[in-house]
């Protein structure tokens, strides 16, 4: 099996047409925004590029299961972190399609369990942005969600 690598993942991209008002929340608050685009992972870390030929059949013949769907953000959510600091991300909804998405495509790559060993599972989550403390975050949540549009976008590929 290919070493796995944190330069890469399998994600859901929202389309090019909806990411300025996620994008927005991002330059402000994200300190990933150079090195990715909105997205939410669904493996996470994945193989190299260089591998991307060999994993494709199985991701294709994994997401053929899943039929599209309509996604909308518009709550956001947090993760707090050791020490109080926090991760802000947007919830994607409906959460069942991506845990079966996700589901499908672990079930392909059982090696890339990543995403559910948590307690709770899978969390599909697009985050925008990283606080210190949660002080801030929770003054960031209430910020955020007073001043968003949601977005909607369908999920074909």
């Amino acid at each position: 099996m290919p070493p796995k690598t944190h330069h890469t993942s399998v994600a859901a991209i929202p389309p090019e047409a909806v990411w300025e008002s996620i994008q927005a929340i991002r330059r402000e608050h994200d300190r990933q925004l150079v090195r990715w685009m909105p997205h939410v992972n669904l493996l996470y870390p994945f193989w190299a590029r260089d591998q991307f030929d060999a994993a494709l059949p199985r991701l294709t013949q994994a997401c053929q299961r899943i039929a599209p769907f309509p996604i909308t953000l518009s709550t956001f959510r947090s993760f707090t972190h050791r020490g109080g600091r926090g991760t802000i991300w947007l919830d994607p909804e409906p959460q069942d399609a991506f845990v079966a998405l996700q589901h499908a495509l672990q079930d392909a790559f059982p090696e890339f369990d990543e995403q559910s060993r948590f307690a709770h599972g899978c969390t599909p989550h697009l985050s925008v942005g990283q606080v210190a403390t949660r002080q801030a975050m929770r003054g960031l949540l209430t910020s955020l969600q007073a001043d968003w549009t949601p977005v909607t976008f369908r999920l074909t590929e």
